[in-house]
């Protein structure tokens, strides 16, 4: 039996499908905590409604697309009017890194992955000095880096880093996080991941003593303390001794040079004195938990149109932003569901009106094509066009 149409859907701009707007609602956040199948089931033995996993696949990917749809043309709202942001919090941390995810084909995309959160005041834990960044929220897509940078201002604007106290960027020593710290505050405090800078420590280590050796493993703790309690200036100046000693090891000038570069990120003793975190350990966590737990499940591939869909509803989800976003994807669908009824029924209605045409044995309708008029001729222009020919060229020979 064919679909038909009832007037009061289009009305009422009701959802496509059979399930009311609470059951989609809630179909779409279990398939975005949960791979489909197991969504499907647990809708099942909830709230007894059966659903196939197709369909709670393409509900997810639906809504994903509704919301990204809706952040990018915000993004083009505020390029055009430049809104001005709210205002952030006293202090500020924000944190960038990449995580890779399967696509179909045995291919492997990087996802890049922004966290913003709320810098606590130290608190002593162990005899430890920590600092702990609070209301976290996260911004995920599958681009390029220079995208990247473009879309991720719906997220800094909406979190007022603009016009935040004080900002502090923690991140690794890639280049576009660089370049994302420049575009969007470049204000910010820097600091080079610790964790990040004591892998290139380690290398130095294990070119010296030997890979995974007691002797190693002494040495780096040794000289982590001091990078941690005394700065960067007495590590820096023994390895370059070291490079001098050991013209060799090409380990040691390449991490030298490294480190030598990001010497005003390495201020640890200086971050921890004014309460700065110094590691960068809620974007490598948001990296897991926001990317890795639902899309690099066992056997997962992706195909690449839907990575940034599901990275949409995962962002609201861990950011704890449901009940605030799911209004506007409801009303996004809504309108995008409306939009496809009217179009459906123009052309059902098209088709239905050649069927009568036939049936009546009347020659089908043509569509005319408009065809541009073409301008017509100008003599005089032509003539003028020809006498400045005729004067550029060389004159007659007699």
């Amino acid at each position: 039996m064919a679909k038909g149409f009832f007037p009061l859907d289009e009305e009422l701009e009701l959802l496509e499908g059979e399930l009311t707007p609470r059951g989609h609602e809630n179909l779409v956040r279990l398939c975005g905590w949960m791979p489909f199948q197991r969504a499907s089931e647990v809708m099942e033995d909830l709230l007894g409604i059966t659903v196939n996993k197709n369909v709670g696949q393409q509900y997810t990917e639906r809504a994903g697309a509704a919301y990204e749809q809706l952040q990018n043309e915000a993004v083009d709202e505020l390029e055009k009017k430049a809104t001005l942001a709210p205002a952030g919090a006293a202090r500020m941390q924000i944190s960038a890194d990449g995580a890779m995810v399967p696509l179909l084909h045995g291919i492997w995309a990087e996802v890049r992955t922004l966290v913003i959160g709320e810098v606590e005041p130290p608190k002593q834990e162990r005899g430890e000095q920590v600092v702990h960044t609070r209301q976290l929220s996260y911004f995920s897509r599958k681009v390029n880096a220079e995208t990247f940078d473009r879309l991720a201002l719906v997220e800094t604007h909406r979190r007022g880093i603009e016009n935040a106290g004080q900002v502090v960027a923690v991140m690794d020593g890639a280049e576009w996080e660089q370049g994302f710290i420049d575009h969007h505050c470049p204000q910010a405090i820097r600091i080079l991941d610790f964790a990040h800078a004591a892998e290139h420590i380690g290398v130095i280590g294990a070119s010296l003593y030997g890979e995974n050796t007691a002797e190693t493993h002494a040495w780096l703790d040794e000289h982590l303390h001091q990078l941690k309690h005394t700065g960067p200036d007495e590590i820096l100046a023994e390895i370059r001794d070291l490079q001098e000693k050991f013209p060799e090891k090409q380990e040691i000038s390449g991490h030298l040079a490294y480190l030598e570069k990001r010497k005003q990120h390495l201020r640890y003793p200086l971050f921890q004195a004014q309460g700065w975190p110094i590691g960068s350990g809620i974007v490598e966590s948001g990296n897991k938990v926001v990317v890795e737990a639902r899309m690099k499940g066992a056997g997962m591939h992706w195909a690449e149109n839907n990575v940034n869909p599901m990275l949409t509803i995962r962002n609201i989800l861990c950011s704890d932003r449901w009940k605030e976003e799911w209004p506007k994807i409801e009303r996004k669908l809504r309108q995008q569901t409306t939009l496809s009824r009217r179009k459906r029924r123009q052309e059902r209605a098209y088709i239905k009106h050649l069927e009568n045409w036939r049936l009546l044995d009347l020659p089908m309708p043509v569509i005319q094509k408009k065809v541009p008029a073409q301008p017509k001729p100008n003599p005089w222009r032509n003539f003028k066009l020809n006498r400045a020919l005729y004067r550029r060229s060389d004159p007659p020979k007699l």
